[in-house]
């Protein structure tokens, strides 16, 4: 089982001409309300992908809706507690390049308390994942947590913050990073080449597995001083904004039922890239079915390993 720590937001997506400049009131061209988060994207992820996840996460009582297309992909919600919080939300930009910009407000996804992480990692089976970002709460402690239970730790740590530098990161089985997350976690220019930032991450995390995703420039796996650096698909992207958790959640779901990292990387990958053609978050993940073909019609990617 792969116990997804995550935060349920719920996503107002603006269509702009152009990201909003300082002291500039823009009109937008388009709206939509839908669920979002990227713990509960990348849930949704994994369950498409055919994985078996179950969300820990906390919600409006007024948001009950956001529930639906969870349970409906075959995430497992029974531990998703409503409270009579507000729900987190993000407000999202999308430009027509596809660019995305995100104004996050955390809401009830920062109330977790110790007696509930307890009962939560106490109640998980032997031999399971747990997956998180970083918009909920108390990641330090849920992270000792699981270490103590046995489970393997897979950690976004996004959207990053200077805490994030803080936390006990060795205890991660896999750490998944964009360029800019990875520059910042060992303070590096944001410019830096991906060897650099490859080179910094091996030797503060020297047992840690690294996945770092480049966008257009493709994904680095590293382990152990091994990497398997690979392509990304050529499409015309539409809207960003869920991309990097669609990868993550397929990559999950194939690293579950045993795939090797190599295929977990194309199928990540080719899900990323469908997801990436679509408008919106969590309404932009690919079914299973959609990837599988899409594996079969787009032009393999370049792989090397060193």
């Amino acid at each position: 089982m792969i116990y997804n720590y995550g935060s349920i937001n719920i996503d107002y997506v603006y269509r702009v001409p152009h990201l909003v400049r300082p002291g500039e009131t823009l009109s937008s061209t388009g709206f939509r309300q839908v669920l979002g988060g990227k713990g509960a994207n990348q849930s949704l992820a994994l369950a498409r992908a055919g994985g078996k996840v179950t969300h820990w996460g906390r919600l409006g009582q007024a948001d009950r809706w956001a529930l639906e297309p969870l349970s409906k992909a075959g995430v497992d919600t029974a531990h998703v507690e409503l409270t009579a919080d507000a729900s987190g939300h993000a407000l999202i930009q999308v430009d027509d390049q596809a660019e995305n910009a995100i104004i996050l407000y955390p809401g009830a996804n920062h109330g977790f308390s110790d007696k509930h992480l307890e009962a939560l990692i106490g109640a998980a089976d032997d031999d399971s994942w747990l997956l998180m970002q970083n918009e909920c709460n108390a990641a330090e402690r849920i992270i000792r947590l699981a270490s103590e239970r046995g489970l393997a730790i897979a950690f976004n740590p996004a959207p990053l913050s200077a805490e994030v530098a803080a936390l006990p990161l060795s205890l991660c089985r896999i750490l998944f990073l964009n360029r800019g997350e990875a520059a910042a976690l060992v303070e590096k220019e944001a410019d830096s080449d991906v060897d650099t930032l490859l080179a910094a991450l091996a030797e503060r995390l020297p047992e840690v597995e690294v996945v770092l995703t480049l966008g257009r420039d493709g994904v680095c796996h590293q382990l152990a001083g091994e990497q398997i650096r690979a392509s990304a698909h050529a499409v015309e992207a539409v809207d960003t904004t869920a991309a990097g958790d669609t990868f993550i959640g397929y990559f999950m779901a194939a690293r579950q039922r045993g795939d090797d990292i190599e295929q977990a990387m194309r199928l990540a990958s080719a899900a990323s890239a469908l997801c990436v053609q679509q408008a919106g978050a969590a309404p932009s993940i690919p079914l299973a079915d959609a990837v599988e073909a899409a594996l079969e019609s787009l032009p393999p990617l370049s792989v090397e390993r060193t």
